[in-house]
């Protein structure tokens, strides 16, 4: 359902909500779950402005979803992977209470973060996929590397490479922080800037502990939001 056509008997004053942009099914396009049947939460807000972004429609907008309507609509999509997105869905303090409830309800739940947000107080059975930012992508001042250090093998990291300066650094940045050996670490290639058989080709040259990944849902409906 996409958050214009939310009905009105859902909102309500309870100060347990969170701003939506939207709850889709569609499949899953990246990371571990791809290609799963799963149910997104785009949550409302974001303090980062990456260059790149391809969901700046979510930093605005939005309407107040109370927490047991979001599990209602999720239920309601009949599959049990969830991913909870942004925007920045950690910017919004009582996404920590939307996770939880999404996992004592027996989803397979992941959330997508930048990083730049402490990731301490997320549910230990929620999948996190810390999106650690480039140079390229104009924000790398905002990562939290203190993060880096609490991911488990649960988790994933993922850089968006802009070019070839990007992958040298988080080349570098797998190598430094061991996060090969800490989880899976995702190398994706940024729509229009960075050719994938490029990126493709550094890492076998390089033999680099990471998974080549292209986001399945751009393959199949480009941005089209909501898919």
């Amino acid at each position: 359902m996409n958050a214009a056509s939310i009905p009105s008997e859902i909102v309500q004053s309870s100060s347990d909500r969170l701003k939506i942009t939207e709850i889709f099914l569609s499949l899953q396009g990246e990371a571990n779950a791809a290609g799963w049947p799963t149910v997104f939460v785009r949550l409302t807000g974001c303090p980062l402005r990456c260059q790149y972004c391809d969901t700046a429609y979510a930093f605005h907008g939005g309407q107040w979803w109370d927490i047991d309507a979001i599990l209602a609509e999720v239920a309601g999509h009949g599959v049990r992977h969830v991913c909870v997105t942004g925007g920045e869905p950690l910017s919004q303090k009582r996404c920590l209470g939307l996770l939880r409830r999404l996992c004592d309800a027996g989803y397979d739940v992941s959330l997508e973060t930048s990083g730049a947000i402490d990731i301490t107080g997320v549910d230990a059975r929620v999948s996190r996929v810390l999106d650690l930012k480039t140079p390229g992508s104009k924000e790398m001042a905002r990562n939290r590397l203190e993060n880096l250090a609490l991911l488990t093998p649960r988790d994933q990291v993922k850089f968006v490479l802009c070019g070839r300066a990007d992958y040298e650094w988080a080349r570098d940045m797998v190598a430094q922080h061991r996060l090969a050996e800490r989880c899976d670490v995702l190398f994706s290639p940024s729509k229009s800037e960075l050719p994938p058989r490029e990126l493709a080709d550094w890492i076998v040259a390089d033999r680099l502990p990471v998974r080549f990944q292209m986001q399945l849902h751009k393959l199949l409906w480009d941005d089209e939001p909501g898919r």
